[in-house]
């Protein structure tokens, strides 16, 4: 039998072949490229530091939480987050400085409810909208706010010192952390509710008013749940009240207001905001890292001492959505009470 024989094929029928299979490789190659390049900005953010204002001067409540946010929130985007504390002018001093800032995810904002919710709702003029020019990203820790005296203040609880106001009626004065502050704002409450008058005093800071108040240069104050503690324990000032509905974890004998007949549901909170149109990608990886570290045991523990609520874990829009109603409740009660801070 005779052997197969193979036909070999002409070179002009193998060349096209290849050159489709050429061309098709390098369409394939330019688009790998191009979906790279299209991709590197979000895939590389965070590449330098990133700052985070703080609306509060060092040593406040908000700038100790602020603090283990930063260092956690480094380690987690394995970039330095550096503090930069600008307390002062309800808030307008560090919102302003992340509104202009460029909306990039390298300026972010940790600030309190009272500069965020309340103020708009008793400033008619602030340099910056903070609902329409600020970015929620994550809401980091919740709690009611502490009225507090000094030690020789003949009062030990709510009545008692309403009381005594009224028996005295030019004689005292309180501290907030400043005009517009939820400190503020309930104190201007509660002065209509229990029918006594008594002067405000706006401060830079929580410590500054713990410390006047411990000195005795100041009589009443309020503040965030953790500033004064150590004050409390060595028996400096005494705690009188809490807002809220929940006693705070380190100060379990401060009765809430509601509890001593003046109900005052609204809490305070600690929040990351970034510039206005910060990008939906950035929001998400901050928001994700964030409430990762809001599970974590280590944090969990670090806002039992500094006397707030059980860390709260929010999406953006939670987040959102919280400050729009806080910011209702504060807008009816400056409306009601015809509170003003000009």
């Amino acid at each position: 039998m005779p052997s197969p024989t193979w036909r070999q094929q002409p070179a002009n029928h193998i060349q096209p072949v290849a050159i489709h299979r050429r061309k098709a490789l390098s369409l394939l190659a330019a688009s790998v490229l191009a979906a790279t390049a299209h991709a590197q900005p979000r895939d590389t953010w965070p590449s330098r530091p990133i700052t985070l204002v703080v609306a509060s001067a060092a040593g406040s409540g908000v700038d100790l939480a602020a603090r283990e946010m930063a260092q956690k929130l480094g380690v987690a985007l394995k970039q330095p987050v550096v503090v930069d504390n600008k307390p002062g002018g309800s808030g307008a001093v560090a919102g302003t400085t992340v509104v202009r800032a460029k909306a990039d995810g390298y300026t972010l904002l940790y600030s309190n409810a009272s500069f965020v919710a309340v103020a708009p709702a008793v400033i008619p003029k602030m340099a910056y909208d903070p609902v329409k020019d600020l970015t929620p990203i994550a809401q980091t820790a919740a709690g009611g706010i502490i009225l507090s005296v000094n030690k020789d203040v003949p009062a030990n609880n709510l009545q008692e010192l309403v009381a005594l106001i009224k028996a005295n009626p030019d004689r005292f004065s309180y501290g907030t952390w400043g005009i517009g502050s939820s400190g503020q704002l309930t104190m201007e409450w509660l002065k209509r509710q229990a029918g006594i008058k008594i002067t405000h005093i706006p401060y830079k800071s929580t410590p500054q008013i713990v410390t006047e108040l411990a000195s005795g240069v100041l009589q009443v104050g309020w503040t965030d749940p953790g500033t004064p503690v150590p004050m409390l324990e060595a028996k400096q000032i005494k705690g009188i009240a809490i807002s809220g509905n929940v006693r705070a974890p380190r100060t379990p004998d401060i009765p809430t207001m509601g509890e001593q007949g003046h109900p005052f549901h609204a809490v305070g909170w600690f929040g990351v905001f970034g510039p206005g149109g910060l990008p939906k990608a950035t929001v998400e990886r901050l928001n994700r890292e964030i409430n990762a570290i809001q599970r974590s045991p280590d944090m969990m523990k670090r806002m039992e001492g500094l006397n707030l609520e059980p860390p709260p874990v929010k999406t953006p829009e939670e987040f959102k959505s919280i400050i729009a109603s806080d910011l209702k409740v504060w807008q009816s009660i400056a409306k009601e009470f015809h509170i003003t801070a000009d």
